[in-house]
């Protein structure tokens, strides 16, 4: 796992994806050849592994509202859960 610097002219975009519903534990919908993912937090505060362990409203790693996590790694292992109702994420993968 790396988190990469950002996005740059060479990264090829891949999809979007919007979850509006994080009541429950959830993994990201990743295409196909997709190296890293920006996910952007709206609504409330998330929870997130990355080890395959199952997040909890207060286990995990914090994710504040208007955080963008740029993540490079395997997506697929990816959890993530809202902290309180109404959290949503905006991901845009690329190769």
């Amino acid at each position: 796992m790396a988190f990469k610097d950002g996005y740059n002219s060479r990264d090829l975009p891949l999809g979007y994806q919007q979850i509006t519903d994080l009541s429950e534990v959830t993994t990201l919908g990743v295409p196909n050849g997709a190296r890293f993912a920006m996910i952007s937090v709206d609504g409330q505060m998330v929870r997130w592994t990355d080890d395959g362990q199952t997040p909890t409203a207060t286990f995990g790693m914090p994710a504040g509202v208007g955080i963008t996590l740029v993540y490079e790694g395997d997506l697929s292992l990816l959890r993530f859960i809202e902290a309180a109702s109404g959290a949503i994420l905006n991901i845009s993968y690329y190769a």
